[in-house]
């Protein structure tokens, strides 16, 4: 399942929102329920500072944290945490564990299933509390100071049930909180726990939620043009297909209004917050996106719109197929854009314009008596050279030989014969073999 390694790009669930804003006293981990292990999908800062670990470093790994296990982990609790998550239950147990620095802490953890609204659990929530002073004996010299008080809390705290007293309560009275419900939740205490509910966030009238179906549509448009600039970009300005093609000049003139109607409704897009909420402030968002985004108008500085491109198709690189036709494009568009350059260096040796003659020793040149669409000399009409070979076939060439290249396989039937030539034809080479 693709979206367990992704984490929690974008929560669209107003639960979710609530638990990373608000969970600054406490320690938890959300894991996966529906993929095997049940990898960590989100740990907030309070785990972190716990345990050592770094948020990049827990990710995916099992919210059973079995990778803080040690020696003196208790097996038979372990395989009980494990239970409980196979069995998808509520529970809390006291467990010994180790930080990544390997010293042992006893750990009071509580596992909280999360359901969606069709009652199926999609989620983990588990929270963590260190109990290390209360499980210490009363004679280690660690813990001398503590005299009578360390007595009377080592007898209150052999009850698990009189331990999870120690947990924050919601008072009744005047002066509640309004966020109490969710300190509650937070310490897994009662009944409670709300369903997992897609909500819809509140946004003003003018802003577009990024993940609505309308916004996903118009992305993917957006990545279809960017795939179309990449490739067509180079090849005009090489080829000079536009100077006197008005379909071209036509459909670049339609791009270019999309692309700017693209950066009006991005100023009008909510975006991913860093603690995982969406913002839709339309100040952070026209901060957010910034003025960079209007240089992506013009037309050579739109190549770095592929940025997004590989940003989108990064969600499918656990796909095997996905990452292999990912690679394979990524080689077409180098070998496309070198292609292009190899055109442009024979076109510019090819014909010397001050000297009015032709290079006999030019890829271009031996194409065309190869194919049989010479260059000729019109000493009756214009006086200068005319013909060569078509573009089509120009081009066809040109990114043959720049794959055979890229691959070191070189054939030898298309060759770099002139200085221009053989210094790009180096350059290619090595760029394929790295």
């Amino acid at each position: 399942m693709a979206g367990g390694r992704r984490g929690l790009v974008a929560p669209q669930n107003t639960f979710l929102e609530n638990i990373v804003r608000r969970s600054n006293d406490t320690n938890f981990v959300l894991g996966n329920a529906q993929i095997v292990d049940w990898p960590i999908v989100y740990s907030n800062d309070g785990f972190c500072k716990l345990s050592g670990y770094h948020r990049a470093e827990v990710m995916q790994k099992s919210s059973t944290c079995s990778f803080m296990y040690g020696e003196l982990t208790d097996k038979e609790m372990s395989e009980k945490v494990r239970q409980t998550f196979e069995n998808y239950e509520m529970n809390s147990f006291e467990i010994l564990m180790y930080k990544k620095n390997r010293m042992p802490v006893w750990f009071f953890v509580k596992i909280a299933p999360i359901r969606n609204e069709q009652d199926k659990v999609v989620l983990f929530l588990c929270t963590f509390s260190d109990i290390t002073a209360f499980k210490q004996p009363i004679e280690d010299d660690s813990s001398k100071g503590w005299g009578k008080f360390a007595r009377l809390t080592r007898a209150l705290t052999s009850s698990r049930g009189v331990l999870q007293q120690l947990a924050p309560a919601v008072h009744k009275g005047e002066n509640v909180h309004k966020h109490s419900r969710l300190a509650e939740v937070l310490q897994l205490g009662s009944d409670i726990l709300p369903q997992y509910k897609q909500e819809t966030p509140k946004t003003p009238p003018h802003i577009i939620l990024h993940y609505c179906l309308f916004k996903t549509t118009w992305d993917w448009v957006i990545l279809i043009l960017t795939f179309y600039t990449a490739i067509m970009v180079p090849y005009n300005v090489s080829f000079k297909t536009k100077q006197n093609n008005v379909t071209w000049l036509v459909v670049d003139s339609i791009v270019d209004v999309i692309f700017l109607v693209d950066i009006v409704l991005n100023f009008h897009t909510t975006f991913v917050g860093p603690a995982g909420e969406v913002i839709s402030d339309p100040k952070l968002i026209r901060m957010n996106y910034g003025i960079s985004s209007l240089f992506s108008s013009l037309k050579v500085v739109r190549l770095l719109r592929l940025g997004r491109v590989a940003r989108k198709l990064d969600h499918y690189i656990e796909y095997g197929a996905a990452v292999l036709v990912l690679l394979v494009c990524v080689f077409g568009l180098a070998a496309h854009w070198l292609a292009c350059i190899w055109y442009s260096i024979g076109d510019y040796e090819v014909i010397d314009e001050d000297t009015n003659s032709v290079r006999m020793d030019s890829w271009l040149f031996l194409l065309g008596e190869t194919v049989g669409t010479p260059y000729r000399f019109n000493a009756s009409g214009s006086g200068r050279w005319e013909g060569g070979p078509s573009k089509d076939s120009v081009y066809i060439t040109s990114l043959y030989f720049t794959m055979t290249s890229l691959t070191s396989i070189g054939f030898g039937n298309i060759a770099p014969n002139t200085d221009g030539e053989k210094i790009f034809a180096v350059a290619m080479m090595m760029i394929g073999c790295k």
